[in-house]
């Protein structure tokens, strides 16, 4: 799966685009952060225009898991998030799980989710079982 860093000497934020449903919580609105997320210019991600903590805020609350990061000096050392788990579906969109989980497959493939976990809901994902936006287009009501 294709995975883009973005630095500063802190912080790296890691997007990995095939999980993002466009949800724009992490540059639009009130609670947006423009100034590092700002999709009409290259690169879409500045993580020089807000602090560390500003940046961990926002990427805690990305509900696809498509942006994470990790600690620079950490790199090698990557602490497993831990915190209870929650499920929130969102009207009209995915099954959003908030925690560590284990996702496995029909043929018991295993795969690792930390944080935010988006569930497709309406059937027409082509990343089954996840969100990938598409519920939008197809104008998914439930």
């Amino acid at each position: 799966m294709e995975t883009k860093k973005y630095s500063n000497s802190e912080v790296t934020i890691v997007w990995e685009p095939k999980k993002c449903i466009h949800s724009t919580k992490c540059w639009k609105g009130e609670d947006g952060l423009l100034s590092v997320f700002n999709p009409s210019e290259k690169p879409w991600i500045k993580p020089e225009g807000a602090t560390t903590e500003r940046i961990i805020k926002q990427i805690n609350n990305c509900p696809s898991g498509a942006l994470s990061y990790y600690m620079n000096e950490n790199q090698e050392n990557k602490e497993a998030i831990n915190s209870e788990i929650i499920a929130e579906i969102m009207p009209n969109g995915p099954l959003l799980v908030y925690g560590n989980i284990t996702v496995k497959d029909a043929a018991g493939n295993k795969t690792q989710k930390n944080k935010v976990t988006a569930f497709c809901r309406c059937g027409a994902s082509s990343n089954k079982p996840y969100c990938d936006g598409t519920h939008t287009k197809i104008g998914f009501k439930g």
